[in-house]
């Protein structure tokens, strides 16, 4: 082969032969044999959307680097691809393309729905998956919604139930109307919005005041105050008057749920309700009585210090209700429709609801005032609806009877970076709630539970008849002989309903780990825990805290030995990627016009657990590079191709070649070798951005505009002397060294441009393994001590800034890189700097094209000559006016020499009447060498040195 069959640039639209070659070969399967040590990798598994965005992209970048790079140190990787089918997004999704609600149509037929969507998604997002090169081994591939995986779901419910660790039970929920679900506190997202606050007035109810306050006849509240309550109107804020004739005054945001208040809570400390303390009030338009009550809870600085308690507007009232056993009205049905407790508002929407209690306070004369304040909604992080609090018989995991055990595992596994553990510790230390698993959806894992019909006791369904949907089949038992028959109740009842609801689809994704290893076959230990999770830390507080919990429930251990939070990706505006802000890039947009490769360029320039920006120009660069890369390989395969080195047209041998290495050869070969371990290091702490910079640096630097400069010379070398040719030789092995071990460092950032690279290396037997086609499947290049030397490495860096030095001036001078300079001297008096640059004469003279080069100690004699002198005509013509003319007669005909020593004598010269300085010429000069001949000098500022430059 010849570079003539090397593209002259190089075509990323090759990365799709590339692509179709490892997923024909199974090159990236995980063999499970033992024969390697094992790395097994929990991967996301993503909603199945339909398309990926830049966040996956970044994700999963990383998990492939990683992945790609353990397998070049010999681990078998298990690195499968999983899709958590189930949950809302597929249902509304569903529901918006067939304009249809989930009960429109059978559940059987919803469900299908759901399925040939999932599908279909899945198949678009594995193909752009493979389009970017991501190295996940098929066969393992897993999807939430199939009998298997949802049998090991199912069996994990029962496992935990058996342990008391999951129950039934009618508490309050999070609850969105939209999706007509239970969801869970993880799955609240907090949005600040506007709203009003308003001042509402409850009035005191006589009665208390007569049998609580006084004895009936009204002495004790004379005493307190006269009848326009001076007393207490100079003790109370005046907004809210005297409380025992005009009752208390409450501020809400939420005026709608008025019927469903229970409780007016005051601070204990707060004297301006002391004396309300026990009593009643009346509730605005409902009408109901309700107790006011003392809770140190209560910021008295809020509002008017005066809370009403209604089931349920937020965690606090939760907390109030069960802490004082107060009544529970159910004024929201699971639409957000107001119930019949809402009397006057019954049917009504939560905001029509609110508009029309609103007008009705004003109109009646409750409402006092309004103010605006921004408040923190509970919105479900899937159709961002605004949460409800409602009370609901639901399926729980006792999350608090886990608490310490997760705590205790999140300490043993490794957080990289390892300020993101705090945020599953704070997350768990505010966890007051126990997890709702329960759904009232259909596109999700059943929950494999009936209910008799004649006693109600609850079947949980055993491990033979799993998986299960009981909504269609009824309970079974295997007899003595072996045989599945019908379970009968102990009541005696056949007859049984089956569980509707169904698992939140967290309880699908938390037990990846184990469902990837095998679980719950024994055999599953040999591949758990898994090595790493990689995940974002926008669900730490969801599939990290779950996984955490279920398969230290499950199994009494830790889910993985590391876990790795990559950060989101943002728009070049500044802001998160999203597409209600119209600053979304697709993936596809990237690959079609620069390929995967150098959006991975973009993926790996930066680190874990930080946010990343999206930028055109990064990806440009990345492209850049692998040009720079190609046209380098391009030249030296020019001559590792050109085998024969001398005129009995003898082969290149290697052997022994470490003993004609020349000084810029060890210096690339110790910087190279300094780099394996600096990249090596990187990939292993997950310092992707390191690992891409120092390769960039080194190849596009040291090796390209450095070394390869400096080496052309040998190359193009036609002598035949032994030291020619084992120069060139040296030089040869030096290039072929360099570009295998570069391209092994890129491989698990940019893959597809290393097999195209090797795959021409491989044809012209060049690599080291002749028996391997792929890149991909060699080892990781081994770091040679003894190559690496900082003595070298400083020295051939004085060589090299030397060599720039010089190559800047003919560039300034507008003199051809490739034209020879006649002669140059290197001048200094230190004699380190001298003996170094001897050891580099030959590629200093060879790269530069320098005919001759001396190294001197002796001192530099140099003069200025004063070649040519102008008139200074702006200040000739102004100062002298009709004499200008004997002036420049003067100056022109006169040796510019002899004028320039009359004028350092004298500092003046006479002309006539006129007496002119030297800021009435301009002085052209040269510098005149010891030789007597015109030279430029250079002092650069980083070298100990001069450097006499003789024309």
């Amino acid at each position: 082969m010849t570079t003539d069959n090397i593209p002259k640039d190089y075509d990323h639209s090759n990365e799709k032969k590339w692509q179709k070659k490892w997923n024909d070969d199974q090159i990236f399967k995980f063999i499970g044999d033992g024969t390697k040590p094992r790395y097994i990798i929990d991967t996301p598994p993503p909603y199945p959307t339909g398309s990926i965005h830049m966040g996956h992209v970044l994700n999963w970048t990383y998990i492939d680097m990683n992945a790609r790079y353990r397998r070049l140190k010999g681990f078998d990787v298990m690195f499968p691809q999983g899709w958590d089918c189930h949950g809302l997004p597929t249902e509304v999704k569903v529901e918006e393309i067939h304009n249809i609600k989930k009960n429109d149509v059978s559940r059987a037929d919803f469900r299908q729905m759901c399925v040939d969507l999932t599908k279909e998604n899945i198949a678009m997002m594995k193909h752009q998956m493979q389009s970017i090169g991501f190295s996940q081994d098929w066969v393992r591939e897993y999807i939430t919604m199939t009998p298997k995986y949802m049998e090991r779901t199912q069996y994990s419910f029962l496992e935990m139930f058996d342990e008391d660790l999951i129950y039934q039970g009618i508490h309050p929920v999070n609850w969105c109307p939209r999706c007509e679900t239970a969801i869970a506190f993880a799955e609240v997202e907090y949005e600040s919005n506007e709203t009003s606050l308003n001042y509402v007035r409850f009035k005191a109810l006589a009665t208390n005041e007569l049998s609580e306050k006084n004895d009936g006849s009204g002495n004790e509240l004379s005493e307190k105050n006269d009848e326009s309550g001076n007393e207490l109107s100079e003790k109370n804020d005046e907004s809210i008057t005297n409380p025992e004739t005009d009752g208390v005054l409450i501020a809400t945001t939420r005026p709608e749920l008025m019927s469903a208040c229970v409780a007016v809570v005051v601070n204990p400390d707060d004297e301006r309700y002391s004396d309300m303390l026990g009593t009643e009030v009346e509730v605005p338009l409902s009408g109901q009585s309700v107790k006011v009550i003392a809770d140190s809870e209560v910021d008295p600085e809020f509002g008017t210090g005066a809370v009403m308690v209604c089931t349920f507007g937020d965690k606090t009232d939760v907390t109030w209700v069960n802490k004082y056993d107060l009544d529970i009205i159910e004024a929201i049905d699971e639409k957000g429709i107001m119930t019949e407790a809402a009397g006057r508002y019954k049917g009504m929407s939560l905001q029509e609801c609110k508009l029309a209690t609103i007008n009705d306070l004003k109109a009646e004369g409750c409402m006092v005032k309004q103010e605006v304040v921004q408040q923190n909604v509970g919105k479900c992080w899937r159709c961002k609806t605004p949460i409800e609090i409602l009370v609901k018989k639901q399926w729980f995991i006792a999350v608090n009877k886990l608490l310490g055990d997760i705590k205790e595992v999140t300490d043993e596994i490794k957080w990289i970076p390892e300020h993101m553990k705090s945020r599953l510790l704070n997350w768990a230390d505010s966890m007051e709630w126990d997890w709702c698993i329960s759904r009232q959806r259909i596109f999700a894992t059943p929950i494999p539970v009936w209910f008799c019909e004649e006693c109600g006791k609850v079947h949980i369904a055993k491990k033979h008849e799993l998986p299960v949907d009981p909504t269609q089949i009824k309970p079974s038992v295997i007899d003595k002989d072996g045989n599945k028959t019908d379970y009968i109740c102990e009541c005696g009842s056949n007859s049984f309903r089956g569980e509707e609801d169904v698992l939140d689809t967290w309880m699908d994704s938390s037990i990846s780990p184990l469902s990837i290893a095998g679980w719950p076959n024994p055999e599953y230990s040999k591949n758990f825990p898994a090595n790493i999770r990689p995940q974002g830390h926008d669900i730490i507080r969801t599939w990290a805290f779950y996984t955490i919990l279920r398969t230290k429930a499950l199994t009494g251990i830790k889910p993985f030995e590391e876990i790795v939070i990559n950060g989101m990706v943002f728009g070049e505006d500044g802001y998160k990627m999203s597409k209600s802000r119209g600053n979304v890039i697709a993936p596809d947009e990237v690959i079609t016009e620069y390929g995967a490769d150098a959006l991975r360029t973009w993926g790996a320039n930066s680190v874990p657990g930080s946010d990343v920006p999206f930028d055109w120009k990064d990806i440009k660069y990345g492209h850049k590079f692998l040009r720079k890369f190609w046209n380098a390989f391009r030249f030296i395969s020019m001559h590792l191709f050109d085998r024969k080195t001398n005129s009995n047209n003898e082969f290149i041998n290697f052997d022994n070649i470490k003993e004609n290495l020349e000084p810029l050869d060890k210096w690339i070969l110790s910087k190279l070798n300094n780099l394996n371990k600096e990249v090596d290091k990187s990939f292993d702490v997950y310092n992707f951005q390191i690992a891409i910079n120092s390769i960039q640096k080194f190849v596009w630097h040291d090796f390209c505009d450095d070394y390869i400069e400096a080496v052309k010379y040998r190359l193009y070398n036609k002598e035949m002397d032994e030291k020619s040719v084992n120069s060139k030789i040296a030089a040869k092995y030096t290039l072929k060294t360099v570009i295998e071990t570069t391209l092994k460092l890129l491989t698990p950032i940019t893959p597809h441009f290393a097999d195209e690279v090797y795959s021409y290396l491989k044809e012209n037997k060049i690599a080291s393994d002749n028996s391997i086609d792929s890149i991909q499947l060699t080892k990781w290049p081994e770091s040679i001590e003894e190559l690496i030397n900082k003595e070298i490495e400083y020295e051939g860096k004085l060589a090299i800034d030397l060599i720039g030095e010089i190559r800047r001036f003919k560039s300034a001078s507008k003199i051809p890189l490739n034209a020879p300079i006649t002669n140059i001297n290197i001048y200094s008096s230190n004699n380190k700097l001298l003996n170094t640059l001897k050891k580099f004469i030959d590629d200093i003279k060879g790269t530069l094209k320098i005919n001759e080069l001396a190294i001197k100690k002796d001192k530099l004699d140099v003069q200025e000559k004063v070649v040519e002198i102008t008139p200074a005509m702006d200040k000739i013509g102004p100062e002298f006016k009709g004499e200008a003319p004997k002036i420049v007669s003067y100056l022109t005909s006169n040796n510019p020499e002899e004028i320039a020593k009359l004028l350092e004598t004298d500092g003046k010269i006479a002309i006539d009447e006129n007496i002119i300085t030297g800021e009435h010429m301009n002085m052209k000069k040269e510098l005149i060498g010891e030789s007597g001949k015109k030279i430029d000098l250079l002092n650069p500022d980083d070298l100990d040195l001069v450097l006499e430059i003789v024309k």
